[in-house]
């Protein structure tokens, strides 16, 4: 007898693989994004792509702010064109991060949307910067 989880069968082996691996191309979670902040000379950039207002209520130390419409060829030139980019907005309810991958992706850049967002990084028990 099958329930709601099996009724549709598992993927076969190689296909989850190749599933899960392109999976890690396009996401980062908040412990990897946190512990990767902590090295001496980080190999990515870390945007946030909130309003500025939000940005200055508190954010991950470290992140820029770009919010996603800003995202142009012209205000990315100024970021080496095979440096990755991170990027994330309020939570899971948010849409921004998909939208700045998806802009960043067009101007042929590499990057990454951290998953759980701001959301994810409290639940992780890190902390925003204070207030500006």
């Amino acid at each position: 007898m099958s329930t709601p989880v099996t009724e549709t069968p598992a993927a076969p082996s190689h296909l989850a693989q190749a599933h899960f691996e392109a999976m890690l191309q396009f996401e980062t979670d908040c412990w990897d994004t946190h512990e990767s902040l902590r090295a001496e000379d980080p190999d990515f950039i870390l945007v946030d792509v909130r309003a500025p207002q939000l940005f200055a209520e508190g954010h991950i130390a470290g992140a820029v702010n770009i919010p996603h419409g800003k995202m142009t060829e012209r205000r990315m030139a100024e970021y080496p064109t095979d440096m990755t980019f991170v990027v994330y907005c309020a939570g899971p309810h948010c849409n921004g991060a998909n939208k700045a991958a998806l802009r960043l992706s067009r101007l042929n850049r590499p990057v990454k949307m951290m998953i759980g967002s701001v959301t994810g990084w409290l639940d992780e028990g890190f902390a925003l910067t204070d207030p500006e």
